[in-house]
């Protein structure tokens, strides 16, 4: 019987890291949208979100069904739990790099100047995913603590990101 649970858990590793694969690639295309002002390719961005959607669906339909089919020791109710906990943030951040793709019309083909440190902002993001992912399926405390740490880095860049934008927006306010 835990053997058939130890191949569940692997399988459950497995889409982790598919869907953290998903994210990171939204992520990157809709950096790439914004950078390049492109409308198709913040349409693909947008359809890797719908797919981190579902994905987030299958993950927390299998964490339920290991939930509910074996009699779980404590470690196995943390391990199962923190998906759960890490596919909500994972969808979140497909959310958000769909949300990037949503300012392209208030730009209306404006570049950014290349003192907003959107790349920098959307590498420390991709790193944070893979790395949070690979904390959790490696189960590396470290790994996670470093994840925590990158987190005001990226916040950082996030801030000057969003404080460019406006001001991008503002000295010439177009209809969006």
């Amino acid at each position: 019987m835990r053997n058939l649970f130890d191949s569940q858990l692997n399988t459950l590793h497995r889409k982790l890291i598919e869907m953290g694969s998903a994210c990171e690639t939204a992520i990157d295309l809709a950096v790439k949208a914004l950078l390049e002002g492109n409308a198709d390719i913040a349409h693909e961005a947008a359809s890797h979100d719908r797919e981190i959607d579902q994905m987030e669906r299958d993950i927390e339909s299998r964490c339920l069904k290991l939930l509910l089919q074996q009699q779980l020791v404590a470690k196995d109710l943390r391990v199962i739990s923190a998906a759960l906990k890490m596919i909500t943030d994972i969808e979140r951040i497909g959310d958000q790099a769909e949300d990037i793709t949503e300012i392209l019309p208030y730009l209306a083909g404006r570049k950014l100047p290349d003192n907003i440190p959107v790349r920098e902002m959307a590498a420390g993001v991709i790193r944070m995913v893979t790395d949070s992912v690979d904390a959790y399926v490696k189960q590396d405390l470290e790994l996670a603590y470093a994840v925590m740490k990158h987190d005001d880095i990226v916040d950082d860049h996030f801030n000057r990101v969003k404080a460019g934008i406006i001001g991008i927006i503002a000295e010439n306010p177009t209809e969006g």
